[in-house]
């Protein structure tokens, strides 16, 4: 699973959709608006790039990416949220600016990354919103630590292997990703050459590591709206019914014309549905 996209080609190659087919491509996200803080700081061994923007008093949001992302794409929901949130968001360990110390990467270690992270800037308690692996770190978090979530936003996450789509590895705009965040990688990480390195850890992750499975979630009760596209490349639609079917506090969203990559084909679509959860 996933082994070939280490060999694969990471130039980026736009993808011509029709409009209506926007599940089809992956735009470019613009610049982050100006963070009020912004930095890396010691955290758990690494240095931890996090910023925040906005400055309401209301319980804060905390906006996790994917695998192989970084804060930065989650530039279009900052400039929205921050008008009446505080947010706050970070590159997570080996990812984007922050660094890693060698350990193999897990979702219950970048778990308690992003407590440390909490911790350092004392922060309680979060709205999280997590995509793919920062929807799985969330449902780490959920298991080991609920007092910390006011809520779960999860799109595109699996608690275990055979929720993944194995066409997956095949596709098209799912390998116009990693290419796209192989340049990133370059321009952002402590060590631009490492991605083959970095990508192998991530890689090796997917196809192992799942956070909890099913009957860890049954007993978790932070309410949490699962998220699926409707032409998700990576994660089936019935595994994310199943997750919202045995979470007591769970429901089901369904985000249509779009893929695994949402938050950027619908960005004002993705951060609506944002806020009416937290709104519940």
């Amino acid at each position: 699973m996933f082994k070939h996209l280490i060999a694969a080609t990471l130039v980026f190659t736009a993808t011509i959709a029709a409009a209506e087919d926007r599940w089809l491509s992956i735009p470019e996200t613009p610049a982050m608006p100006k963070a009020a803080t912004s930095g890396t700081i010691p955290v758990n061994g690494i240095e931890m790039y996090h910023a925040t923007y906005g400055d309401a008093s209301e319980t804060p949001i905390l906006l996790i990416h994917g695998g192989l992302a970084h804060a930065d794409i989650w530039a279009e929901q900052v400039k929205d949220l921050m008008t009446d949130f505080k947010v706050i968001v970070a590159d997570t360990r080996g990812h984007g600016r922050s660094s890693n110390d060698g350990s193999a990467y897990s979702y219950d270690l970048l778990a308690s990354d992003y407590l440390a992270l909490l911790d350092q800037i004392g922060v309680d308690k979060v709205h999280l919103v997590g995509w793919s692996d920062g929807a799985n770190i969330g449902y780490a978090i959920s298991q080991s630590h609920p007092e910390r979530l006011a809520s779960h936003f999860a799109h595109a996450g699996n608690i275990t292997l055979d929720g993944i789509d194995p066409s997956v590895e095949n596709n098209a705009v799912f390998r116009t990703y990693v290419g796209m965040m192989a340049s990133d990688y370059a321009q952002m990480s402590p060590v631009p050459e490492g991605f083959d390195d970095f990508l192998a850890g991530v890689v090796e992750m997917w196809s192992t590591s799942k956070p909890g499975g099913a009957e860890a979630l049954k007993s978790v009760t932070v309410p949490t709206l699962v998220v699926q596209s409707e032409f998700d490349e990576a994660i089936l639609m019935d595994h994310s019914k199943m997750i919202a079917g045995i979470m007591p506090a769970a429901e089901l969203r369904v985000l249509e014309n779009v893929s695994h990559f949402a938050s950027f084909q619908a960005p004002g679509e993705y951060t609506n549905a944002i806020r009416q959860f937290i709104a519940q």
